[in-house]
């Protein structure tokens, strides 16, 4: 065996045993107590790279904050608190606002105050930012999702007039036209998943394929799915919805039956990264220690 052969081998064989030792320290450090919210975030944080920015958008109470607002926040600062100290977001009128000191309450007062690098007060600054393609990543959510991504905030019913009006665009429609990498939270239900929503409100991958470089739009499209039961990206040549991972303690079986159409499995199935016990720590008692960002039900691995 030659020389630089031998030199290879030790080499593949020394990444093999690193990349080895990582899984066993990461499994040896996995959370055992930890909520679906505090995995979602985890997952997501590991998304962000460091100097990047990031759109948060607006959600209306409760379950909605959560994924519109507290998770996407959350994920910022524990992003920030490891391997993307430089990630920064945009929330609401506050430019790269102190995740460091989130208020005891989200009140208007609070804003006000809130130390940030910018706060403009007025709207279209923040939408030009978006049409110039500032923004890395932004956090969507939505009571519908389809098959390709398109998104619906609109009206629900698919008449005239609508069976419900929803909040309506906001900025959501830009958002998926001119973002890199839009990641959408939300949770999985067969309500929710559905095969075409009945109002595009915001166009993901439209019909598939190339549709979406057909209509023009600047931005690739939405890059993953994070529900409460397992995560998606989309296939590159179809631009279907296609399953990533699932959540411990939930099957295949389960995920289909929470969807209003069949995503794309191929490959082994992957079980989604737990949080570590360290990243569990940090949501509870530095991010969020007030329990402003979101509420959650804890699970046991």
């Amino acid at each position: 065996m030659s020389s630089e052969r031998a030199t290879n081998n030790v080499t593949q064989n020394v990444a093999t045993d690193n990349a080895a030792n990582v899984a066993i320290n990461n499994a040896a450090r996995a959370a055992t107590d930890y909520t679906i919210e505090e995995l979602m975030i985890a997952a997501i944080a590991r998304e962000l790279k460091d100097d990047e920015l990031g759109f948060v958008g607006l959600g209306t109470a409760a379950r909605a904050f959560t994924l519109a607002v507290g998770i996407p926040i959350a994920a910022a600062r524990l992003a920030q608190l490891g391997h993307a100290p430089g990630f920064s977001i945009y929330w609401g009128n506050l430019l790269t606002p102190a995740l460091d000191v989130i208020p005891d309450a989200l009140l208007q007062d609070a804003y006000t105050h809130w130390p940030a690098a910018a706060s403009p007060a007025d709207v279209g600054y923040k939408i030009d930012m978006v049409t110039r393609g500032r923004f890395d990543v932004s956090f969507e959510s939505a009571p519908q999702v389809d098959q390709y991504g398109n998104l619906n905030i609109t009206e629900l019913g698919g008449s005239s007039p609508p069976k419900t009006r929803l909040v309506g665009c906001l900025a959501q429609t830009e958002h998926l036209a001119f973002i890199k990498r839009p990641i959408i939270v939300t949770d999985l239900s067969r309500r929710a998943f559905v095969p075409a929503v009945d109002f595009i409100t915001s166009v993901g991958y439209y019909r598939g394929e190339d549709s979406r470089r057909a209509l023009g739009l600047p931005g690739p499209g939405p890059s993953l799915c994070v529900t409460d039961k397992a995560i998606f990206d989309f296939h590159p040549l179809s631009k279907k919805m296609r399953l990533r991972s699932v959540h411990p303690g939930i099957t295949l079986d389960d995920v289909l039956a929470a969807m209003g159409f069949e995503p794309v499995v191929d490959g082994p199935m992957k079980e989604t990264a737990l949080p570590t016990a360290e990243e569990v720590r940090l949501i509870r008692e530095v991010i969020d220690p007030h329990g402003m960002l979101f509420q959650a039900k804890r699970l046991s691995a």
